[in-house]
């Protein structure tokens, strides 16, 4: 499951966003604002004279950078594993680690902020999760210092990706987070069917929702003491996260973990409130007609998601919200074992009203903060290229994934194949050894985003054509700039949380049936009392200015 930081991402985000400021250079020389090069000087300790894009980065002296690890329970973090040692072999770099549970990492990492003892390397920090720590000057404005990292530059150039980057800036037109960069929309979630029973009952994969629906009220006639649908991924207050994500998708609008008070309308040519708009509407519309139908267990919107893989597993529903890697690891492997016969596969994001399209912005991913105390060390340049090699180059990009060629896996012609031995998210379940757990690479810390091939290249068949359907969809515009300056931001967070609030509560009751959609006039009205339109103004005079000022 996603780490829900994300969604407060998501929230801050449109305060954030600052598009269309200057345009980064590729490699060699330049950069996005500049930073202060003459300070720069006295900092080149263990920094290489000439680092260009493409090069292995190795420090000139033997160097040592804190980090912040984020601790997975299924990969816990181990001293000894060959990612360590690699990394300092090739780069002369030694991270020195301080480790978090993952259930507690977004708190801690707020604390040693705020106390002033965070290491100098955050990762694992999703766009918007720096807004907090900017006014106190405690995380470095880190496109001052991009002209470091040709890597990033050259990705960003390549990929088109300046405005998504772009989105990232505060009101002061600088951004405080290097973000992961993917090369193109990596989908995560959807549908998955048992497909024995389709074909049982004659039924083909659903490829648009009205087509989901003609599906489960099938099995529901075949199955009138079940439901055909019990979901899951439903942590408070984000009920039914990722189904409202891609059933919003559908419509065109952010929902569930995606969620944004604030959407650009391209028709109006201004930013409205999300919650109360017709899209949102109708996609709750669709969604209580499931549940009133009995097509979809109600309890999806609380249940725990071992609950609802239970339910699965004893035929108690035929469909669930997945992603590939519990398709393949938890719901196929597990039936296969109880259910004889049993077959689930997961469909693209089926069509809704606007067709096929994926949202926009989804191409950055979690990233790094720096500490500003960084900057104070002789050896900012080497770290600043340290980065920029480790999570921004195509060959550390390799290395984090993948590991050491001939160690860990082996390549030709582009595929990649781990050795005997090792298995990798269920590729190998019978391996004594795990690229993760026992080598600590594919390490959620060091290894996301990347071009296309390297990102795709550990897909399994599934996800292959899973991903491949899904690229070929109409990326939706990024939405366009509407920088708040630090007292409107301040404000806007204000009215922002009650806002989101209420629209998740009611969002949950209107799909539940507990509040009659006759009322939407209502809940409106319930809105505009919260600052709905303040909300929505602030924005929209932050549009007209950027828009004025700079054309």
């Amino acid at each position: 499951m996603p780490n829900t930081g994300k969604l407060s991402r998501r929230q801050i985000l449109a305060a954030a966003g600052f598009a269309g400021l200057a345009t980064l250079t590729g490699c060699g020389g330049g950069g996005d604002d500049g930073g202060d090069t003459k300070d720069l000087a006295e900092k080149q300790h263990g920094a290489m004279k000439d680092y260009r894009a493409g090069q292995q980065f190795k420090a000139t002296t033997a160097l040592s950078f804190t980090l912040l690890h984020n601790n997975m329970p299924n990969y816990p973090l181990k001293p000894d594993w060959l990612f360590w040692k690699e990394l300092t072999r090739r780069t002369g770099v030694t991270l020195k680690a301080t480790t978090v549970p993952s259930s507690d990492y977004d708190k801690k990492r707020s604390l040693l902020i705020g106390a002033g003892d965070a290491p100098l390397l955050i990762p694992k920090t999703y766009p918007g999760q720096e807004t907090p720590f900017v006014s106190s000057g405690s995380v470095l404005p880190v496109s001052d210092y991009v002209h470091l990292m040709p890597n990033f530059q050259d990705k960003v150039r390549r990929w088109a990706l300046q405005p998504e980057l772009d989105s990232l800036r505060q009101s002061d037109g600088k951004y405080y987070l290097l973000p992961g960069l993917h090369e193109k929309v990596k989908s995560g979630y959807s549908l998955s069917l048992r497909t024995d029973v389709l074909d049982r009952l004659g039924l083909a994969l659903p490829t648009t929702w009205d087509e989901v629906y003609t599906v489960f009220r099938a099995i529901r006639a075949e199955y009138p003491d079940r439901y055909p649908f019990s979901d899951r991924w439903s942590n408070p207050p984000h009920s039914a996260g990722a189904l409202l994500g891609y059933l919003g998708q559908a419509y065109g609008v952010r929902a569930g973990w995606s969620y944004l008070n604030t959407s650009w309308d391209r028709r109006k040519g201004e930013y409205v409130f999300t919650g109360a708009t017709d899209a949102y509407r109708q996609m709750l519309e669709f969604l209580r007609k499931l549940v009133d139908e009995k097509l979809m267990d109600p309890e999806s919107f609380t249940q725990t998601d071992d609950e609802a893989t239970e339910k699965l597993l004893a035929e108690k529903s035929f469909a669930i919200s997945a992603n590939p890697q519990e398709l393949v690891q938890n719901y196929r492997y597990n039936l296969r074992r109880q259910v004889k016969g049993s077959a689930i596969e997961m469909v693209p994001v089926p069509l809704g009203p606007a067709g096929p399209v994926v949202l926009g912005g989804a191409r950055l991913e979690n990233g790094l903060m720096i500490s500003r105390e960084a900057l104070k060390g002789d050896s900012f340049v080497a770290l600043m290229q340290f980065v920029d090699w480790l999570w921004y180059s195509d060959e550390g990009q390799r290395f984090a994934k993948w590991g050491v060629r001939d160690v860990t896996y082996t390549e030709s012609g582009g595929r990649y194949e781990l050795e005997d031995g090792i298995d990798l998210m269920g590729s190998d379940p019978g391996a004594p050894k795990n690229l993760q757990r026992d080598y600590g690479f594919s390490n959620g810390v060091f290894s996301y985003g990347g071009s296309w091939a390297l990102v795709s290249s550990s897909f399994t068949p599934d996800e292959k054509k899973f991903q491949d359907a899904m690229s070929r969809r109409r990326q939706l515009p990024v939405d366009p700039a509407h920088p708040l300056q630090s007292v409107e931001q301040e404000q806007a967070t204000l009215w922002d949380t009650p806002l989101r609030d209420h629209v998740f509560q009611n969002t949950l009751r209107f799909a539940l049936g507990k509040r009659p959609l006759s009322e939407w006039d209502d809940y409106v009205a319930e809105l505009k009392a919260k600052n709905m339109d303040r909300l929505i103004d602030l924005h929209n005079k932050a549009y007209a200015r950027f828009k004025k000022e700079n054309g």
